[in-house]
């Protein structure tokens, strides 16, 4: 049986992920793309990060610029040491020795290595040795012995192109190389938005398809895609119990209240009631003592503090006492995948068992294609489950009132397991609000319509509306009346 693979890990947040685990050892790694894709920023976090840990570390550069230009470009960076330079991190320039040949060039690199006892090796500017030779047999021998040669000493190699996907692909590099790292721009509203993709890496089950990659002054960092790094949690059993709302007549509705680990959607229109509902919901947790996290989009935590308190529910306490967190990030210009590593980060930290979010169409909205929402939205769900949190999310509806009940444009709507829908209804002239539980996890629940008041002394469900009809479609009428509906 064969001993199990020595993965070097990066050191890149997210990155080992998208490469299943880590860098192979022995192996060598193409990191191409246009300019100003991050390649080097890449490349040089990946051997700082080696250096840190002990591991001697050549970085090779093919021009005959300065290497003070490149140390400039990295010192902003919080992984670049200069202590770790000339010792466990030796600069190499190979120009003059490229010039001579690809025996020459292979010969020094080796001969550095074994020096040093490097474990790694990093090629920067692979571009300028195709321009400088301009010679596909003397590429094809140098990156053959070279390979060979990086074997027989141990050692990982990184070397680092400038030319597009599409184009490599017909270069030998591509074929003698183990793995390939593409990284691109997307143009988005916001600018230019990087990904990176894991092309091929010989013997590792990577991850597919493009990720997003920042970068800050920490260096890079990569979000793999929710739905591509979550399992479906086959083995799920739903716990007893429930979470409730501190609502009495609301809990009674829902038996007890939202079922443990479950994701619930409350949409309604603006101003109907969804965010009290969810501050509550929060509230009643963190007064069991049981930690809750409320994220919004859209309101800053001591609006929603003034909100709460003009129907009696005090939040000041309880966020002093540290069992109920508001975060407000308006996200602006972020994808959904930073959102959700935000989110998730943030419940990991605080220690939350009941997440309320609010406006969940900004995250809808946050997503590069539309058409990942339903398996975004899913692996988010699993992600909250497996850390045993019971989720709210609040959604905006587009029409205050009109005949239609349509959940179409809303993904989550047909993955949560529960639905609770708040209306505004026109009936005799006066707006009143109504709320129906739509659908339960494995639940009984009462699905009338209730009316309900939101006054200074708080939220009230009221008793079942049985004088009228078309209650949900928002344009009610008297049970008796005639079909046309009444109006404002």
């Amino acid at each position: 049986m064969s001993s199990p693979r020595s993965l070097h890990s990066t050191g890149v947040p997210g990155f080992d992920a998208l490469l299943g685990g880590g860098i192979p050892s022995r192996q060598s790694l193409l990191i191409t793309g246009q300019p100003g894709t991050g390649k080097t920023v890449l490349a040089s976090q990946i051997a700082f990060h080696h250096a840190a840990r002990g591991t001697p570390v050549v970085l090779a550069t093919t021009t005959s610029e300065s290497q003070a230009k490149l140390l400039e470009d990295l010192a902003g960076f919080s992984f670049f040491s200069r202590q770790r330079l000339g010792e466990e991190l030796f600069f190499l320039s190979i120009y003059a020795w490229l010039k001579k040949g690809p025996r020459e060039a292979r010969e020094v690199l080796l001969h550095t290595i074994r020096e040093r006892k490097a474990r790694l090796l990093v090629v920067d500017g692979l571009r300028s040795v195709r321009d400088l030779w301009q010679d596909e047999a003397k590429l094809r021998e140098f990156f053959y012995e070279l390979s060979v040669g990086l074997a027989t000493v141990d050692c990982t190699a990184l070397f680092i192109t400038e030319y597009p996907l599409s184009k490599l692909i017909d270069f030998p590099e591509s074929t003698t190389v183990d793995g390939i790292v593409s990284l691109t721009f997307d143009e988005s509203s916001g600018g230019r938005v990087r990904r990176a993709e894991v092309v091929k890496l010989r013997g590792m089950q990577h991850l597919h398809s493009r990720h997003l990659m920042k970068i800050d002054d920490s260096g890079v960092r990569v979000l793999p895609r929710a739905e591509a790094v979550s399992r479906p949690d086959v083995d799920f059993l739903p716990p007893e119990g429930r979470c409730d709302f501190g609502l009495p007549e609301l809990d009674t509705l829902f038996e007890g209240g939202l079922p443990r680990q479950s994701a619930a959607l409350i949409a309604g229109s603006t101003g109907v009631g969804k965010t009290l509902l969810g501050l509550h919901f929060a509230a009643a947790g963190a007064r069991q003592g049981e930690k809750a996290l409320v994220f919004s989009f859209s309101e800053p935590a001591a609006s929603l503090v003034a909100r709460a308190r003009r129907v009696s529910l005090e939040l000041a306490p309880l966020i002093s006492s540290g069992m109920l967190r508001l975060r407000y990030d308006s996200c602006f210009e972020m994808e959904a995948d930073e959102i959700a590593e935000l989110l998730l980060t943030e419940l990991e930290r605080s220690g939350a068992k009941r997440l309320v979010l609010e406006d969940v169409e900004a995250l809808e909205r946050a997503l590069e294609r539309p058409a990942r929402a339903r398996a975004f939205f899913g692996a988010l769900l699993i992600r909250l489950r497996t850390m045993g949190v019971t989720s709210l999310f609040t959604r905006k509806i587009s029409k205050v009132v009109g005949p239609e009940l349509d959940f179409s444009d809303s993904p989550l709507a047909n993955i949560a397991e529960n639905l609770l829908f708040l209306r505004h209804v026109e009936l005799r002239g006066r707006l009143h609000r109504v709320l129906s539980i739509l659908n339960l996890r494995n639940s009984r629940y009462d699905p009338t319509l209730r009316e309900f008041e939101i006054r200074d002394e708080g939220l009230r469900v009221l008793k079942p509306l049985h004088s009228a009809e078309g209650l949900l479609t928002g344009m009610a009428r008297p049970v008796g009346a005639s079909q046309e509906p009444v109006l404002p």
